[in-house]
Formats: C-alpha cells, structure tokens, sequence
C-alpha cells in the first residue's frame, strides 16, 4: 500500500510541476508590457476556470492527500534500533576512575611547566640577544612643531 501510495505521490508531484509551467500568467502577452493589459485588472475578473487551472488544482489535492498519508504512514512505525543498541552495552567498557588529587596536581605542574617554557620573550625582560644579530634600529626623533 506504501509503495503504491509513493508512486502516485511521484506521478502527481511530477504532473503538477508540468501543469504549472504549461499555463500561462494573467497579463503574459506582450502587449502587458506596454500598458495594453489594462482590461485584466490585479486580482481581475478572469471569467471561469479553464481545463488547466481545474486540473491543476485535482492534482494540488491529490498532492496534499499523498502527502499526508505518507507522514500518517512514517510516524505509524516504530523506530527503529540502532546498531549501538543492538550491541547491547554489556561490550562497551566502564570508564575509567577518575585520578587522584596527587595525580591531578601533578599534572596542573607539569602543564604550569611546559607553559612557562613556550611562552613567548617579553619586550624589556631578560631577553638575551643573539650575538651576531644586528642592533635593533633607533626611534626617529619627533619632528619639530612649526613656529608661527
């Protein structure tokens, strides 16, 4: 019933798109462009429905009853268990406990140390410099202020 359901959908949904791109808008032809179009008004009186127009909207109903009867269709299962699930967790080993307060400093100091040994040089602090660089440039000197 299912699979029935999802080809008439398809067929529909495919029908649909066709029937939309053969009709034509309200003011299409080219005397609309000009001005010419003044008889169909906005919302117009356009008179009665054509073949297409009427087929269209069988084949829009049509599409919202597929529609909702597939979601009625999905949310009718039951949901569907995982691989993990399946596997049961019996498999799945315990965590591990959690380190001690020892461990934990121990730790914070050993992080602590490997900061202190990559943080970058401080301009102005013991920087020792490389003997065969060259002398950092001077500043300029300010310039003078103009005299009235």
């Amino acid at each position: 019933m299912e699979i029935v359901l999802w080809v008439v959908h398809i067929i529909v949904a495919v029908g649909l798109v066709g029937l939309v791109m053969l009709q034509q808008g309200k003011g299409a032809d080219i005397g609309a462009a000009f001005g010419s179009g003044a008889s169909n008004t906005v919302f117009g009186a356009r008179g009665s429905a054509n073949f297409l127009s009427r087929t269209t909207a069988i084949f829009a109903v049509i599409f919202f009853v597929t529609s909702l009867s597939l979601a009625y269709f999905v949310t009718g299962k039951p949901a569907s268990v995982s691989a993990v699930e399946r596997a049961g967790t019996a498999e799945t080993p315990a965590p591990a406990a959690n380190p001690s307060a020892a461990n934990e400093q121990e730790l914070v100091k050993q992080l602590s140390d490997q900061l202190q040994k990559d943080k970058p040089a401080v301009p102005g602090g013991n920087v020792t410099a490389d003997p065969g660089a060259a002398p950092a440039p001077a500043a300029p000197a300010a310039p003078e202020a103009p005299k009235p």
